[in-house]
């Protein structure tokens, strides 16, 4: 009971996630600049990234996009690039080195470049966290609310609290507010004086500037609106709009510079709304550390040094959002799996003193799981979480298995004693076998290293740890728990 105890205890030590990172064979690169770059800036830049990504030797190909997906869903400018980074066999690399520390070298020569927001994922995965999260990111922070510029403030303090945590990587804001905006403020008291109408203006810095449909043109059973613009040369800066004549009621034209003020002022280029909330977005990867940890660091530091004023919230989405909702999921499977495995053996067995002690069987098969993650360095997850529930499906076979000796051994009038022994003694074969068959039938699984290998590795090594602990305190720890339970009734 100690090295349960003590195996438990261990667990504290033990990194959490949802799913292992999986190889994918390639990398998805997005940056985004400036939102006023312009499409030629944008497409030199598109080139100097990806000559700068195709220099690296473990990189075969470098495919990039400018502006928004092919389907249309994105709502991206020019100044947002997508890079898709096709890696060479892991075999073909010269160097010895990791994805995530080439990540790392990717990101430290990107770097160079003032401005640019960067975001490092593989291509699957990239639409996965975006379905999940709402926005480009593996893992991201909400903040609701109705005030983009309070959001955005809010957005700077959450930033700074986690931007040094260890393990937090590709930091960024998803700005609602950035898009420069030219505003023309109509001055009503000079409006009265010179006898302007409010919308006859609008209709003249409307027709100027965007442009106004005037009709519509039908050819057959189609139509087509028919605007009025300016040329591009009596709208080119701002005194060229100050300088549009605005007709008053006494049938005069004066400059819009009499009646209005101009200025320059930065908009919102996005509002991103989630259950019909506006959010801003600070988004984030973890690298070089474990998912659950990381996340609450983080949380705990929002919390204690973030105040939110009233009508404001923060929500924690991405992979970490799925690690509690399939967590959840897995705290009530387990439960259930076990009250199913104990009704089971009470029909099995017809009382409820055997059913009870193959379920003791149980956890002697956590002490070599947890051991073999902790060898392996690996974290606990799903996978894992999978891999402990097929170990008590074993367990319960040989709990049941010896209890079904030693009761046939009683039956024919062996003492108590002898009866244990002999029922380990006759048993171990089959006990072991069942083990080994196991065992040797994931080896392949855990050892393996190709594409898609992560998901399958943490189940494997938990089943085999499992099964030596188990096999050993099957046959060595059990009979004596079955001895204390029935030498009374004997």
């Amino acid at each position: 009971m100690g090295v349960l105890a003590l195996s438990l205890f261990s667990t504290r030590w033990l990194g959490t996630e949802f799913l292992p990172q999986l190889n994918e064979g390639a990398l998805w690169v997005t940056a985004e600049l400036p939102m006023s770059l312009s499409l030629p800036e944008s497409v030199n830049m598109a080139k100097t990234l990806r000559r700068d990504l195709q220099s690296f030797p473990e990189v075969s190909n470098v495919l990039s996009q400018t502006g928004r997906s092919n389907d249309g869903t994105d709502p991206n400018g020019f100044y947002f690039l997508q890079f898709q980074v096709d890696l060479k066999p892991k075999e073909e690399w010269t160097r010895k080195i990791t994805v995530d520390e080439l990540i790392g070298e990717m990101d430290k020569k990107l770097g160079q470049y003032q401005g640019i927001l960067y975001n490092y994922s593989q291509p699957v995965s990239d639409n996965v966290a975006e379905a999940v999260a709402g926005f480009k990111a593996s893992n991201g922070i909400k903040i609701y609310g109705d005030d983009l510029a309070k959001l955005d403030e809010l957005a700077n303090k959450v930033m700074a609290e986690v931007k040094d945590i260890e393990g937090i990587k590709d930091l960024g804001i998803l700005r609602n507010i950035g898009q420069p905006e030219i505003s023309v403020s109509l001055d009503e008291e000079k409006m009265a004086i010179y006898g302007v109408q409010k919308a006859d203006a609008q209709s003249i810095i409307e027709m100027a500037i965007g442009g106004k449909t005037a009709t519509e043109k039908y050819e057959g059973e189609r139509k087509f609106p028919v605007r009025i613009r300016y040329e591009k040369e009596y709208r080119k800066n701002e005194d060229d709009i100050m300088q549009l004549r605005v007709p008053t009621v006494r049938g005069e034209n004066i400059p819009l510079k009499e009646i209005s003020d101009l200025s320059k002022v930065t908009g919102p280029a996005f509002i991103y709304r989630d259950n019909t909330k506006r959010f801003i977005g600070i988004k984030f990867s973890i690298r070089d550390r474990d998912l659950g940890s990381t996340i609450a660091e983080a949380q705990a530091r929002v919390q204690k040094n973030i105040d939110l004023p009233s009508g404001y919230s923060i929500g924690w989405t991405g992979e970490f959002e799925n690690q509690v909702r399939a967590t959840s999921r897995l705290g009530q499977v387990v439960p259930i799996s076990l009250i199913m495995i104990f009704v089971l053996l009470f029909i099995m067995f017809g009382n409820i003193g055997d059913a009870s002690l193959v379920l003791a069987n149980v956890p002697f098969a956590l002490i070599g799981g947890i051991l073999a993650l902790h060898l392996a360095g690996m974290n606990f997850g799903i996978s894992a979480g999978v891999g402990f529930i097929a170990l008590f499906g074993i367990c319960v076979q040989n709990g049941v298995i010896l209890i079904s000796e030693f009761h046939n051994n009683l039956k024919q009038r062996m003492d108590l004693v002898k009866a244990i022994f002999e029922g380990v003694k006759t048993r171990t074969r089959p006990v072991i076998m069942t083990a080994l068959m196991a065992a040797l039938g994931l080896t392949p699984a855990a050892m393996s290293t190709g594409i898609g290998s992560e998901s399958q590795k943490p189940l494997a090594i938990v089943i085999i740890g499992g099964l030596v602990s188990a096999t050993l305190f099957t046959l060595l720890v059990f009979p004596i728990f079955y001895y204390w339970a029935v030498r009374k009734n004997i």
